[in-house]
């Protein structure tokens, strides 16, 4: 079974994820949207609502599934059995980050392999971070958010 994480905070979870998941679907027989916990981040959303996020996004998705870790990446890779990671690259500063940390995780997770997916051009121009503070902003994020998360909040 070809199995890929899909790490991150997903705080929120933008169209971009989104996209990218949907494009991988075809790749793999699962993917898990694994929510990470970083004790250097303050979350804007809590971590029950971003697996709300998540779980309604890809409620008609059976091979998407959504789990949480608090470990290496790479060491709950090898623990779910996944042999791929999907990563996103908006950009070359994105490339030139996840291009570092690609070549550690195959080290410390025994040939684990990234897959990289090009951000659609309409994607490619923000983050969570951007959508966060145009909602703490009292801004209207929903043109970055999937309608169902934007039901949600």
């Amino acid at each position: 079974m070809k199995i890929a994480v899909f790490p991150g905070s997903f705080d929120p979870i933008t169209k971009g994820h989104v996209d990218i998941v949907k494009r991988a679907i075809p790749l793999f027989d699962k993917i898990i949207v694994a929510i990470g916990f970083n004790s250097e981040k303050k979350y804007f959303f809590d971590l029950d609502k971003r697996i709300q996020f998540i779980e309604s996004v890809f409620a008609q998705d059976p091979s998407v599934v959504v789990d949480t870790y608090n470990k290496l990446t790479a060491f709950y890779c090898q623990e779910k059995g996944a042999k791929f990671l999907l990563r996103g690259l908006r950009n070359s500063t994105d490339f030139n980050y996840e291009n570092t940390i690609a070549h550690l995780n195959a080290t410390i997770g025994e040939g684990l392999e990234t897959v990289f997916f090009m951000a659609k051009a309409k994607y490619s121009c923000y983050s969570s971070t951007v959508v966060r503070e145009i909602i703490r902003g009292g801004g209207d994020a929903s043109l970055f958010l999937p309608d169902v998360v934007v039901k949600l909040i």
